[in-house]
């Protein structure tokens, strides 16, 4: 792999590691297009990582939030809501986890082609505008987005969220859309949403890369760090940026943008693939 490639390789994971685009769809498009081989086990490691690192990063004051406040709950031998959104966290990443492991086969398989990322990319993308469009709107002047947020979560909304992330093992449906299109439908705000989906893709990042870092060990071949390195890098700034401003951005603009870009990528893949 050059460099160009690892770049730009790193740059859609990043990117699209958090945005409710599917990475899944974009990474398909380079090798096929481009006739690049797959980037190997090392360098998925990498960006992966980097993408963990954004989103702590990111979200690093409520982290902190919650951090200090499960201390004091535990100091306390008692319950609050930080403690409690850290436990929505945990339940919450468990049917993905089950899931992962019954499917593993055949989502490596069977759902890994050109027609299943495409019907999803469109069908869940539509799903998402359902969904925005029942979201509360943001009122003229207001400084509070309208809606609960992640501290108001209830057992049955953390297990629908829960349930509906399953359903990114799909490749094409994306994780953070799906979760975001649950949390919107259980009328949580749109940064609410967005923030549930990120702190739910800590684990959910961790343990994939924790995975493939195991299976990296066991084959022992040689890595180039330098490639690495870059692919770190790269993911890592491009995932920041990308949280950054799509949280900054989200109640004014909404969701509409990012389906109307799933729908054309959607028919892009069907054009180009069947």
């Amino acid at each position: 792999m050059d460099v160009l490639q690892a770049i730009l390789l790193a740059l859609v994971q990043g990117i699209t590691e958090f945005l409710p685009i599917s990475s899944s769809a974009h990474l398909i498009l380079p090798s096929q297009l481009l006739g690049w081989e797959d980037q190997g086990l090392a360098f998925d490691v990498a960006v992966h990582l980097g993408s963990l690192v954004a989103v702590v990063f990111a979200l690093r004051a409520e982290l902190i939030r919650m951090t200090a406040g499960s201390l004091d709950a535990f100091r306390q031998r008692g319950m609050n809501q930080e403690l409690k959104l850290v436990l929505w966290v945990g339940l919450g990443t468990l049917p993905v986890v089950f899931a992962g492991f019954l499917l593993k086969d055949v989502v490596e398989t069977t759902l890994r082609s050109a027609l299943v990322i495409a019907t999803s990319t469109i069908v869940f993308g539509l799903a998402l505008l359902y969904a925005d469009r029942k979201a509360p709107r943001l009122a003229p002047g207001a400084a509070v987005p309208p809606g609960r947020d992640e501290f108001q979560l209830k057992l049955v909304d953390v297990l629908v969220i829960g349930f509906a992330q399953c359903l990114a093992l799909i490749p094409g449906t994306s994780r953070s859309g799906i979760t975001m299109t649950a949390a919107l439908l259980l009328g949580l705000s749109r940064t609410a949403a967005a923030r549930f989906s990120f702190l739910l893709a800590i684990p959910a990042i961790a343990g994939a890369a924790t995975l493939s870092l195991y299976d990296l060990i066991k084959l022992g071949d040689p890595v180039d760090w330098g490639e690495l390195a870059i692919g770190f890098l790269v993911a890592a700034v491009a995932a920041w940026l990308c949280i950054r401003f799509f949280l900054a951005l989200l109640e004014r603009t909404g969701f509409l943008p990012y389906v109307i870009y799933r729908l054309l990528l959607g028919t892009l893949l069907l054009v180009l693939f069947l």
